[in-house]
């Protein structure tokens, strides 16, 4: 029989043990996760900044072809590619109307000031889609030198995508004999437009006006083309009975002038014939010293739908650098991460994707659904730019980003916000620096994960450094081209897909 004072014992030296004892299994239990983090190199990238505004600064190549690296050429010859090269716009030869600024913050100022005013007019082509609103709703925008000239543009004038931010440029072949020009690419635009001969008014560009009266292959288009009927503003010269467009930006930039068909060549790559486009001879806006644009949106009349390419990709170079990077167009390589490509019903222009969240750290934030989706009347959304450079998101998303990326980011010094960018750090005294991973997720599991130069830059020489990401307060969202950095960005609207493959420029 056990003694009565010896249970009681028992139990006191049990319980002292329990307590003694580490508990291993449920404190790593209740332990966060690792942060998902990335390196930013500060000290490349200040250099890059620095760089891109010394007077040692390198300008582009003038080649006369501006052709691709003799890989992608052969590539393009085995296989009937289309490519050629993209540049930033940073780097025109200063001779040739590029104009440097004083510091690398006046020149991201300059750049700011630009985006602002392209992702405003991407917001409202994009709302006034999806209100309804008919081209023939609208009324002119501008009463222009060559209508009151000619006084034969009847059309209303559409409100599009602003151009002030044409970031990326190419040069391209236009008429026979080819006359190499430099083109802004645009995936918000659907009208190809040069700058022609003779000028009522046209802007500075590097290269001479293009002259249709040299090109044996340009031809006008007749007011009863369908091609002329795909236009939002067409009209017809009454004494010729062509046709006449008209195409005004958001940001006070237009064309006006003839429609006709001419022929283009890109790189390397055989002539394209008859293509439509617009021949302008008044024209106005923030275009620096580009002959005219190259359209890559979705509609009828953009260089991809006539030559009935159902797939094109393209690379961003880095803004600060003056390498350069290609676009292809029938290049149906498989991407490392692809995503949904969803179409407003509304307007073909944009090219919307199925993004479905963002995660931080490798913490997915808790953003509702709605944030990022396209309703019935194609409200919302997000579009892939390449012309925005900072990617808008809706208020919320935004503060959920930035609030978790402050979060993560509690050792790095703060310091003043800078234009629309309200989280900034003073990384002067580093040389490299470990941030929360940012990434895009997708409809369907797909996962961007952006390299830290894609989302922390910097503003000034001096080492500020600002998250690039900014909100609006607009229905849809557009990831911009300083996202895209570095990435290859690939449209497949046979298969309806947007893909992502880093590191392939």
């Amino acid at each position: 029989m056990q003694s009565p004072i010896l249970l009681p014992l028992l139990l006191l030296l049990l319980l002292l043990l329990a307590a003694a004892s580490p508990r291993p299994v449920l404190s790593r239990r209740h332990a966060s996760p690792p942060l998902a983090t990335e390196t930013l190199d500060v000290a490349a990238s200040l250099s890059r900044a620095r760089a891109a505004v010394s007077a040692e600064a390198v300008p582009l190549h003038q080649s006369a072809a501006a052709a691709v690296s003799t890989e992608v050429v052969g590539e393009e010859h085995e296989e009937g590619r289309l490519a050629l090269r993209l540049h930033s716009r940073d780097f025109l030869p200063e001779e040739q109307g590029r104009q440097r600024h004083a510091s690398y913050r006046s020149l991201v100022l300059a750049r700011l000031r630009r985006d602002s005013a392209r992702a405003a007019a991407v917001s409202a082509r994009a709302a006034m889609a999806a209100d309804g609103v008919s081209r023939f709703d609208l009324v002119p925008a501008n009463v222009t030198a060559f209508e009151a000239s000619a006084a034969e543009i009847q059309g209303p004038v559409v409100s599009g995508v602003g151009l002030g931010s044409g970031e990326y440029f190419s040069r391209v072949g236009v008429g026979s004999p080819a006359r190499q020009l430099y083109m802004v690419l645009d995936t918000g635009s659907d009208v190809t437009w040069v700058q022609c001969q003779p000028c009522a008014d046209c802007y500075q560009q590097s290269d001479p006006v293009f002259d249709p009266s040299l090109s044996t292959s340009y031809a006008s288009v007749a007011c009863d083309n369908p091609r002329c009927h795909d236009l939002d503003a067409a009209a017809c010269r009454n004494s010729t009975g062509a046709c006449l467009y008209e195409v005004a930006y958001g940001d006070g930039s237009y064309t006006v002038g003839d429609f006709a068909t001419e022929t283009l060549t890109l790189g390397d790559s055989a002539p394209v014939s008859s293509v439509a486009i617009g021949c302008g001879h008044d024209n106005e806006g923030l275009f620096v010293g580009a002959a005219g644009l190259l359209a890559l949106g979705g509609g009828p009349l953009s260089f991809p739908s006539q030559i009935s390419a159902t797939t094109f990709s393209y690379c961003l170079v880095d803004r600060d650098s003056p390498s350069s990077s290609t676009l292809q167009f029938g290049d149906a390589a498989d991407a490392e991460v692809t995503a949904p490509l969803i179409r407003s019903p509304r307007t073909s222009t944009f090219y919307y994707v199925g993004l479905s969240g963002l995660s931080v750290g490798g913490q997915i934030l808790s953003i509702p659904p709605s944030a990022f989706a396209m309703d019935s009347t194609g409200a919302g959304g997000v579009i892939v730019d390449s012309g925005t450079a900072v990617t808008r998101l809706q208020s919320s998303a935004y503060a959920a980003l930035r609030d978790a990326f402050v979060r993560g980011t509690q050792s790095l010094p703060r310091t003043s916000g800078v234009s629309l960018f309200d989280t900034c750090y003073d990384l002067s005294d580093r040389t490299s620096v470990e941030v929360p991973a940012v990434s895009l997720r997708f409809a369907g599991g797909g996962e961007l994960r952006l390299p830290a130069k894609n989302y922390l830059i910097p503003v000034d020489g001096a080492g500020t450094y600002c998250l690039a990401f900014a909100p609006t307060n607009a229905a849809v969202s557009i990831i911009g081209n300083v996202q895209q950095q570095g990435t290859r960005v690939s449209f497949d609207t046979a298969k309806s897909t947007v893909g992502f493959t880093t590191n392939k420029c």
